[in-house]
């Protein structure tokens, strides 16, 4: 007796026109169609008068696997249906892996049809333009744990994910759970679609965002695609996921060190824990992080609401026109285009002739009487902080006898002595914008980024740094 062959094909969502031919001319010749009684309806057409039609429930994959071995080994071409594509979620690993169970001589050749995921995707516009993954949520041969695991990879990697099985009668939490992990890496307002029936009859095509997605509107029947941080919507019910032509083509004003810095800013952007802080702390969050490569910055800026915002006015309609710095490694890491752009001088008195005798005549440290010197000449300036926690308590001292009044302070000073204390010292002067590295990290580079952030916040919203690279 011949030997027979299984064809395990993948019939697509649904629509015949999404039927390949390959896998219509293999239901067209087999002897026996096995599947799932429910996707017989959409090749009924296409099945030869004489063939056997096995038709199993839900959850009986293993008894339809062993009738088509049983059909095989009787000489017979037996075609194993699965929705969509049969090596995703679908019948294929199951019968190579009763094949090799059974040590069985029989062929087996798998024909790939149009996913579930790809049709969404399709009717979506274009959500999986660039690296993207599926996650199914059903936990019935998977632990909830590695689905979980999973689930916080994709969302931290930022992957456009697909997600297959994501509501059933008796699994409704995990749709949420899924949500939940999401908006803790991805911002509200990252795409989400959801298409229910793709490509069949009862198809319904929904477009929202993760901040506003609501889970007790989908079903079993339902694929849910997550955008990336580069995903929009386009129109009322597309999605886009750029790959990334258009920011290849090169701006003429921008140079190699400003596209690495924009390219740097989105890449840090990405992979922010909280997206949703508020445009002015971002810029200086992402100058700190970019500058120090540090992601606990995002634990330890302090910067009080809108300081970033009213400072860089200041600036700009040039009511304040001097930065003071306690130490020079801070005034050198100051971009000089932005300062002669605004017309801005920096200041830093720890080389002036009367430091050296000032300090020594007061028993006091030379970063100290370089503020004192300062705050005699330019009270009003930005007093900026990278190095000396003696000069910020000494400039914190001058304030409180309001012999200075700070345009702003920032507060970086780095070390292990009195460090943390000068930046307590600095937060009860509420009428002063501020912005603080808290606890004992800082330093002369940090200090000077946060004041780049603030003479370049018009640049922020279009998320454009360096221009003075």
């Amino acid at each position: 007796m011949s030997t027979g062959k299984i064809i395990v094909a993948g019939i697509g969502p649904g629509a015949k026109e999404d039927i390949t031919p390959a896998v219509f001319d293999a239901i067209r010749i087999s002897d026996v169609i096995v599947g799932y009684k429910y996707y017989f309806q959409f090749i009924e057409d296409i099945i030869k008068p004489d063939s056997l039609c096995i038709d199993t429930g839900m959850k009986k994959e293993k008894e339809r696997a062993k009738e088509a071995f049983r059909y095989a080994e009787q000489g017979k071409t037996v075609c194993v249906i699965s929705s969509g594509d049969a090596g995703i979620y679908g019948m294929a690993p199951l019968v190579y892996e009763m094949k090799k169970e059974k040590q069985s001589p029989i062929e087996i050749e798998v024909l790939p049809g149009i996913s579930a995921f790809q049709k969404a995707a399709a009717l979506l516009g274009a959500p999986i333009g660039h690296d993207f993954c599926i996650i199914s949520l059903s936990d019935l041969m998977t632990p909830w744990a590695r689905i979980e695991k999973r689930i916080i990879a994709a969302a931290s990697a930022d992957f456009v994910t697909a997600i297959y099985n994501p509501k059933s009668n008796g699994r409704y939490w995990q749709i949420h759970r899924l949500i939940e992990l999401f908006r803790e890496e991805r911002s509200p307002e990252t795409p989400i679609g959801y298409i229910r029936q793709a490509g069949r009859n009862e198809q319904q095509i929904n477009v929202t965002t993760l901040g506003e997605f609501y889970p007790e509107e989908i079903d079993m029947f339902t694929i849910v695609i997550i955008g990336n941080s580069q995903s929009y919507i386009f129109g009322e019910n597309h999605i886009v996921t750029p790959r990334g032509y258009y920011r290849e083509e090169k701006n003429e004003d921008i140079g190699i060190g400003q596209d690495i810095m924009i390219r740097s800013f989105r890449t840090i952007e990405g992979e922010l824990k909280n997206k949703n802080i508020l445009l002015d702390k971002k810029w200086a969050l992402l100058h700190a992080i970019h500058t120090t490569a540090d992601f606990d910055m995002e634990n330890i800026l302090y910067t009080d609401e809108r300081a970033v915002e009213k400072l860089h006015y200041e600036f700009a309609n040039g009511n304040v026109r001097t930065i003071i710095t306690d130490v020079t490694m801070v005034a050198s890491g100051i971009r000089k285009g932005a300062l002669e752009r605004l017309s801005i001088d920096v200041k830093c008195y720890l080389h002036d002739e009367r430091v050296a005798e000032l300090a020594k005549l007061k028993g006091i440290t030379r970063t100290q009487a370089g503020i004192r010197l300062a705050v005699e000449e330019y009270p009003n300036a930005l007093f900026v902080f990278g190095n000396a926690p003696t000069a910020l308590m000494e400039l914190c001292e001058l304030t409180r006898k309001d012999k200075a009044k700070p345009a702003g302070i920032i507060a970086a000073p780095v070390g292990f002595v009195n460090v943390c204390e000068s930046k307590h010292m600095v937060k009860p002067f509420t009428d002063v914008p501020k912005l603080i590295i808290e606890g004992r990290k800082g330093g002369s580079n940090l200090a000077a980024t946060l004041v780049n952030a603030i003479l370049t916040f018009n640049d922020a919203e279009q998320l454009k740094p360096g221009r003075d690279v």
